[in-house]
């Protein structure tokens, strides 16, 4: 788009001759005949430069370039006067007050007037090339900020499913590693005692065999909503595998503590279960043997597997004894 330039005058005979001065300026020319003109035309474009005369009638180019100055979105467009009168300093710094970047006296000098211009519509190209270079900038950052709060949220995603079931939403084995070790350790710094609590769910098996794998997987859901209402806000429940969950029961003082809490999941685990399967509901009932293992201090590097062994066989000896009940190991 071709850059514009004002040229406000008074006289049409000055109005025909700068159109043919800056007839190869290379900018579209734009004419006004009073100060009130000249302000209309600037409400409505954009002009790389204004050619104002000083002397008009009604309003004088120094009140014209003074309100230019006054609108935001106007007094960064260069004015030079063209002026045969005011001359002497006093003016010319009055002129330079009201907004004002240069003068051209009259009669006009074609090579300097044309000179003037050039050196303005470069200055306005520039500004324009740097305007649309900072916009890009602008885009591009932001952008960036969207393809980084994406990765960010894509790696928090894969964090998530690298440490949780993928069906429950539980932490997994990975995840229930880590957080036994840390309670090991914390146990060891601060003398805390807690609890393992491994769970089998007793006829899993047959709800799979009798209703399919939707029921089943309808079901561990269910298993696992259960398991979180009714734990405590810093313990940790986790699907370690099949029909296989484990608990870590924090804050334990007293092992009958944790045999009450497990005796209550018993409990609620066995009741029944209604569940919505490929459009239909299915009513099951289920079980489950838990096995306790208090944490003792010990020394020895696998503590947590000892630990873990520990939980399993209570949790088999439960279901030798008659399912669905819990067993603290001795």
């Amino acid at each position: 788009m071709l850059p514009k330039i004002l040229v406000v005058d008074d006289t049409h005979a000055n109005l025909v001759a700068m159109r043919r001065l800056l007839a190869q300026s290379g900018a579209q020319i734009f004419e006004a005949r009073s100060g009130n003109e000249a302000l209309a035309l600037c409400l409505d474009h954009q002009f790389a430069l204004i050619l104002l005369d000083v002397n008009m009638p009604d309003m004088d180019g120094f009140e014209v370039a003074a309100l230019l100055s006054e609108a935001e979105q106007l007094r960064e467009t260069p004015i030079i006067f063209v002026t045969a009168a005011y001359a002497d300093d006093p003016n010319r710094l009055k002129g330079y007050r009201s907004g004002a970047v240069d003068y051209i006296a009259k009669p006009i000098n074609d090579v300097i007037l044309q000179s003037k211009v050039r050196v303005f519509l470069e200055l306005y190209a520039a500004r324009a090339e740097l305007q649309q270079t900072m916009a890009e900038l602008a885009e591009r950052n932001q952008q960036l900020v969207q393809e980084i709060a994406e990765r960010e949220l894509i790696e928090a995603m894969i964090r998530h499913q690298a440490s949780h079931d993928m069906l429950t939403g539980l932490p997994n084995r990975v995840l229930f590693q880590d957080r036994l070790h840390v309670a090991i350790q914390r146990a060891h710094r601060h003398h805390d005692h807690f609890a393992l609590a491994c769970i089998d769910i007793d006829g899993f098996k047959d709800v799979n065999d009798t209703h399919g794998h939707p029921a089943g997987d309808a079901l561990l859901q269910e298993i696992a909503a259960r398991l979180s209402a009714h734990l405590r806000g810093n313990d940790t429940v986790a699907r370690l595998g099949g029909d296989e969950f484990a608990l870590i029961l924090e804050d334990i003082e007293d092992p009958q503590l944790a045999l009450q809490l497990c005796q209550k999941l018993c409990v609620t685990l066995g009741e029944p279960y209604m569940l919505r399967v490929n459009g239909r509901s299915v009513d099951v009932r289920i079980g489950a043997s838990i096995g306790i293992a208090p944490y003792l201090p010990s020394d020895h590097p696998d503590a947590d597997e000892q630990l873990i062994q520990t939980a399993d066989r209570a949790m088999y000896e439960a279901k030798r004894g008659g399912k669905n009940r819990c067993v603290l190991a001795s």
